[in-house]
């Protein structure tokens, strides 16, 4: 075992991660945890007073490299909305396509937890969906999208949902189908602009 302290917890983070990502939460225990970890329970419990707090952490590690990996996404992005839609579900469907695929960790553990509303990791998971929608909604914004937080949650909907058929279905031609209803969605909008502009140049003079 390492002597470095810091080492050992990233290395209890990483195999926790791999086990709460491959089998959910209430199936793992620490015992198992431990064992992955080749450490004492001993030292588990050490640097993580319960399994929530280790579920916990775990989530928080993940969230900040998802959001990192999300805005970086957002930084190479420019033009059009539809070159943002398109980029978002191709990505996922290229996401979608690797093995062992399970979908959002963060869905699927707020639904395994969805009887303690209290329990941290739900918190964090919301926090982390919030922040990922909102993100979306400065990169529509930058395009020009009017009422962009409106269209980043109809579009997220979207996205969660594909995510779910995938996942049930493995079938990744619903991040096409989820694509092109984000589009039709945009150009709704784009024409309900266009509709209630008011005309220019246009007087009505009073006597």
């Amino acid at each position: 075992m390492p002597r470095n302290s810091s080492e050992t917890r990233q290395r209890i983070l990483d195999a926790a991660y791999a086990q709460f990502r491959r089998r959910g939460y209430t199936r793992v225990s620490m015992d198992e945890i431990a064992h992955a970890t080749k450490v004492t329970k001993r030292t588990l419990y050490y640097h993580f007073k319960s399994k929530d707090a280790l579920l916990a952490t775990v989530l928080e590690t993940q969230h900040h490299l998802a959001l990192g990996a999300f805005r970086t996404f957002g930084d190479r992005l420019s033009g059009r909305p539809e070159a943002i839609i398109d980029t978002l579900f191709s990505d996922l469907a290229v996401w979608s396509d690797k093995p062992r695929w399970a979908g959002s960790g963060f869905t699927r553990l707020v639904v395994e937890l969805a009887d303690l509303p209290g329990h941290p990791a739900r918190t964090i998971a919301r926090r982390h969906k919030a922040m990922l929608e909102a993100h979306l909604a400065e990169m529509l914004a930058s395009a020009g999208v009017e009422h962009p937080h409106e269209t980043a949650r109809e579009i997220w909907l979207l996205s969660e949902g594909a995510i779910s058929l995938i996942l049930v279905h493995r079938d990744r031609s619903y991040a096409a189908a989820a694509a092109q209803a984000a589009k039709k969605l945009i150009g709704y909008r784009r024409a309900l602009k266009t509709v209630a502009r008011p005309k220019q140049g246009v007087r009505i003079s009073q006597q």
